[in-house]
């Protein structure tokens, strides 16, 4: 089975380890609310230094699993560490470097990005971490290409999220990519979430609560939009549906969403694509059009952007799998 270590330590939140635990710990919850999840899951190992660590908020938490269980998981999830400018202990350094020589999954959550930069495993990749820290990584870690702007970088073994709630949307990604997009979007179905907001979706918008008369209209064009994936869409057509203008629903699009019309309808064609890449016989061909693609070759291209793979690529590591 696959094992997943958390990180736990002294003076942590008990959001980003919870949130994890709850993702990847699905089955071990009770059976009514994880029925239909296929056995094998994952196993999830609370991991500290010490058997037991304080929380915020007075809690205390205590663990079987040290930093040599967390050092031999398969993925090792870094929660916010509790300060930036405290140093990683040389115990959890080696821990994370000896994950790594073994070729573990390596993941970080917000200013955990600073564990993983501290053991290396981050020279020469690209990463992010909340946009209030960013500026301070790339200064301390120059070998790092700091991305400020994404919820979350996946660079296939070694992946980093922006604040605490992008831990949620990369434990989603994780899950989709080892198990699909169906089962995917069943776990935010049960946890009441968004189920996905591309890894590059902005991390900071400028309004992140829209008015709610732009809001309204907004997801309205939005909700039409998805209903006629399958069509060419203009952004008049959007505008119109939105009962604006063409100038103030891309101010009010960018605002409410932190990206543009015309790109989030690429991402949401790529998105309802990859059902019918998992579960259905259409060729690629004709997954290109029935999402609205204007030919195989632009589909194609915009995949391989979003989903740093080719759809026959994709097809072949997910077909069978639940959608």
């Amino acid at each position: 089975m696959h094992t997943v270590a958390i990180l736990a330590y002294d003076g942590m939140s008990g959001f980003e380890s919870g949130l994890a635990a709850e993702i990847f710990g699905m089955t071990e919850l009770s059976e009514r609310f994880s029925a239909g999840i296929a056995r094998p899951w994952y196993a999830v190992r609370l991991c500290a230094e010490t058997p037991e660590v304080r929380m915020l908020g007075g809690a205390t938490v205590r663990t079987a699993y040290g930093l040599a269980e967390l050092a031999a998981a398969d993925t090792v999830v870094i929660p916010s560490v509790r300060d930036i400018d405290d140093p990683t202990t040389p115990a959890l350094v080696e821990a994370i470097q000896a994950a790594d020589r073994r070729g573990a999954r390596l993941v970080s959550i917000c200013s955990g990005a600073f564990a993983l930069a501290a053991a290396g495993v981050l020279d020469g990749r690209s990463a992010t971490t909340h946009w209030l820290y960013a500026d301070e990584l790339q200064r301390r870690h120059p070998g790092i290409e700091v991305d400020r702007a994404p919820l979350y970088v996946d660079n296939g073994r070694v992946l980093t999220s922006a604040g605490c709630a992008a831990g949620l949307d990369l434990c989603l990604h994780i899950v989709r990519s080892d198990r699909g997009v169906g089962v995917a979007n069943d776990v935010a179905r049960r946890l009441v979430i968004a189920p996905h907001r591309a890894g590059g979706q902005a991390q900071y918008v400028e309004t992140p609560v829209p008015l709610p008369a732009d809001d309204g209209r907004i997801a309205a064009g939005m909700a039409w939009a998805l209903e006629h994936l399958d069509a060419a869409i203009t952004l008049d057509e959007l505008a119109a549906h939105c009962a604006m203008s063409r100038r103030n629903f891309l101010r009010q699009f960018a605002k409410a969403t932190g990206t543009t019309p015309m790109k989030w309808l690429t991402e949401q064609r790529v998105q309802a694509s990859l059902p019918l890449l998992e579960a259905s016989a259409l060729s690629v061909e004709q997954i290109a059009a029935r999402v609205g693609f204007e030919s195989p070759v632009t589909y194609r291209y915009h995949f391989v952007r979003q989903m740093h793979t080719a759809p026959s690529d994709y097809r072949s590591t997910f077909a069978g799998r639940p959608a």
